[in-house]
Formats: C-alpha cells, structure tokens, sequence
C-alpha cells in the first residue's frame, strides 16, 4: 500500500514537507529573493502542507520571504518555525527563557505577517533554564491562541520525557537518515510512547546522499558543511565510497538516491514525517513525486547493511557544535 497523510500537530499532513533553510542559508549560494519566491510559490503547487522555518534562517530572511511570499496561502499548509537560537549583532547564544521565548515569537509573527504559528519549536535545549519552565511558557502561548502545537528539536529523550509531562509536545526535530542513527538509540520510542511525530531534517544526509561526487572544494566558503567533520578529507573519501553504492541501490529499485533517502526515512515508524530542503525546484519536484512510494523490505535491508552508524566515517558536528546538542550519541562517537 502506499504512504498517506500522518499526523502533526493535529493535523493530517503528507509524509514529505519542505525545509525552507536553504532558500536563505546554509548550503551553496543563497538563491536571489525571486528565485525563492519561485520555489516557495511551486511547492505550494505541488502540493506540499508542512513548511519548516526558523527565525535564525538568515537572521530573519526566512521568514520574512514565506510571509511575503506566501501570505495569501496561509490556510493551504502548517506552518513550523522556532526559537532558542539569538543572535545580538556578532555573539550567538542559546536562550529558552519564557520572557525570551514570548520576545521571539512576537517578532516571528510579525515576519510571517499570520497571527499564529501551527507548530512552534525550542531550537536548542538551554541547559541553564528547566525544560518544564520554557515548555511551560510554550504552553500560555497555545492557550493564547498565539502557537497551535509545541515542538522541540535535538533533545533527547529524557528532556522529551519531562517536557511532556508539563504539557503535550507535538513534534520533536532531528537529524535522521541512513547516514545518521542517532534517533534510534531512544528519541523514535520516546517519541511513540508520549505521542509525539519525529521530524526528520536533513533526510538526504545533508545532500551527500544525492550526490557521491558532492565537491566541497566548489562550495562557498559559509557552506555549514565545511566544519562538518564527516565532509572533511578522508571521512569525505570513505563516505562517498558509500554513497556511490547506495546510489547504484536506488537505480535498481527505479527511484533517485534522494527519493530512496526519504522512502527509508519514512519506513522507519508510522510516527515519522520528514522535511527535505532545498533552493532548487526540480529538487524540489523529485522529493515531492514519490511521496507514496513505499521502500521494499529488502531494499530498505540492503541500506541499512551498507549505511549505519558502524559504517559512516566521521561525526555530525565538530565539537563545539556538539556540546549544545542535546541528542543522544552512541558510546564510540
């Protein structure tokens, strides 16, 4: 049978929606503000009801190009942004504080130009502020009327645990592909036992998945990839090896690496929904097209015999980056 709409928060959404970062930051060349206008534009076409933004997308950018953009088709999709992440001119911290939290989202709806957010996300966990205070002020904020659903992203499932205890959490944010595991090790269950979606971002593997002969050396300078440490010299190397493999997987099965990337995906648990990026419509129209597509059992086996946490060299984030993440990881990383 093939994939149908799954639930997030409260609603019933198709599998597959859009990760808006690209279209301001992040990889490659920012695409001029018309082109993104285009793509946001062309994925409402298609039929895409599940956007995914951020107020630290471009400082702002991101969403003030959806509001713009897409204002006049506020009803045709939910719309997910975040907090968590401040940025006050050159110095970034992580700030869940519930009088920060509210600040946020107030600047947050008046770039989105709407007068409430679907679902709305803590970005990062803030260590110095209990996860129970920041969910709770979430949680004045859904009875306000101000955010319909609260989210959080790259926590584990121990903070998952007491957050839902103070108020259901719709959504929880993470990494997931063939190429990272971590959710896995307990967030997936976590998230079933306190019926939460897991959202997966960076479904393709940060574009490596899709693209073996990925070079870094023709990436901009400001491409996140760069201090990534599983893009760097011979992790590159070795992971490319894989993804040429995996690439000739998804030719035999009659879909494209990325297409087989998101079937896996979605494959893991009924409770999953992912959120592919890109600034490029025909990427675009290829993660849309399969959308129903279910992997067979052994073509998802076969992935997973190639690509896993044992076989993947390199880690998601340098480790600096990693000290503010609150994911589990597994013991030899």
């Amino acid at each position: 049978m093939p994939n149908t709409t799954r639930t997030l928060a409260g609603r019933q959404v198709k599998p597959i929606g859009f990760g808006c970062m690209s279209l301001s930051w992040g990889y490659g060349t920012r695409p001029s503000d018309a082109e993104s206008a285009r793509v946001l534009e062309r994925a409402v076409e298609l039929g895409y009801d599940h956007l995914d933004t951020a107020r630290i997308y471009g400082l702002g950018h991101n969403e003030t190009l959806i509001g713009n953009t897409l204002k006049r088709h506020r009803d045709k999709f939910l719309l997910a942004s975040k907090t968590g992440i401040i940025v006050d001119g050159d110095k970034r911290r992580i700030d869940c504080r519930p009088e920060t939290i509210r600040t946020a989202l107030e600047t947050s709806l008046q770039l989105l130009q709407t007068d409430h957010i679907d679902l709305y996300y803590l970005h990062r966990r803030d260590f110095t502020v209990p996860i129970e205070d920041s969910v709770g002020a979430l949680g004045d904020l859904v009875r306000e009327g101000k955010i319909g659903a609260i989210g959080l992203s790259e926590m584990s499932a121990d903070t998952l645990r007491k957050a839902a205890a103070v108020h259901p959490i719709a959504a929880m944010q993470t990494e997931y592909s063939p190429m990272t595991r971590n959710p896995e090790i307990a967030v997936l269950d976590a998230c079933r036992d306190v019926g939460t979606t897991f959202v997966s971002f960076s479904p393709v593997g940060r574009g490596l998945l899709a693209d073996p002969a990925l070079d870094m050396a023709a990436l901009p300078a400001g491409d996140l990839r760069h201090g990534m440490p599983r893009f760097v010299g011979d992790n590159l190397a070795a992971n490319q090896a894989l993804v040429a493999a995996f690439a000739g997987i998804a030719k035999q099965a009659g879909v494209t690496p990325a297409q087989l990337a998101l079937a896996w995906v979605l494959a893991r648990a009924p409770h999953v929904v992912t959120i592919p990026g890109t600034s490029r419509i025909d990427h675009l129209e290829e993660n849309f097209a399969r959308w129903e597509w279910v992997i067979p059992a052994d073509v998802s086996a076969a992935v997973d015999g190639l690509i896993n946490e044992q076989t993947v060299a390199g880690g998601r984030y340098a480790e600096a980056m990693q000290r503010t993440i609150d994911t589990e990881q597994f013991e030899d990383a």
